[in-house]
């Protein structure tokens, strides 16, 4: 169901792409792959994916490379522009409905643990950490740090209401990193407006 993005090509189905990261010997989830890349774009980190490739590596540990790296930084722009869509056109990277309900649990707590990472290390790298973040954002992070220790035991039946909290849960986590973003982008444009206003040659 949300295994795609908008826009988006037969590089970014969910097991497609756990099979390659298998292959470089990386154990680690797609989804959570994707959350890292979404909370670095979400902290206002820069638009270049050769950049957004470097972050990832370090937030994640990881030396991702080959054409794996290629379709990190595809991923990587076509993350940012549907996040910047007005339409909301952003969908997190999660597996279809084929798989268990536990382990689509499992892996959107794996992509709130990757967001926060992406974050935290897009935060390090501008040195804003002091800057206090607008309270939606601030809420949403405590929200997806919540979400990161999602028990996937307790979702061993696939029964109705489990799986609409489930969807609800992806529905909210959805709306919530495009509004981080564009908190971020919003105080960085109030940042840069700062700095000009200070400058006497502007």
């Amino acid at each position: 169901m949300f295994d795609r993005l908008p826009g988006e090509t037969d590089l970014f189905v969910f097991d497609e792409v756990a099979d390659q990261l298998l292959e470089q010997g990386v154990a680690l989830s797609p989804s959570e792959l994707h959350g890292c890349l979404v909370g670095l774009l979400a902290a206002g980190h820069g638009e270049d994916p050769g950049a957004g490739l470097a972050a990832v590596n370090q937030a994640l540990e990881l030396d991702l490379h080959g054409d794996l790296a290629d379709e990190v930084m595809q991923l990587y722009t076509l993350s940012g522009e549907a996040l910047g869509e007005d339409l909301f056109d952003f969908c997190p990277l999660l597996p279809d409905d084929s798989h268990e309900l536990a382990v689509r649990t499992q892996c959107l707590a794996h992509w709130c643990q990757g967001f926060l990472a992406g974050f935290a290390r897009a935060i390090a790298m501008s040195g804003t950490g002091a800057e206090t973040l607008p309270g939606d954002s601030t809420e949403i992070l405590r929200d997806f740090a919540a979400m990161a220790q999602a028990d996937a035991e307790a979702q061993q039946e696939d029964d109705e209401d489990a799986e609409n909290s489930y969807a609800e849960l992806v529905e909210y986590m959805r709306v919530a990193a495009v509004n981080v973003f564009l908190d971020s982008r919003a105080r960085g444009e109030e940042r840069d407006k700062a700095i000009r206003g200070a400058d006497p040659l502007h």
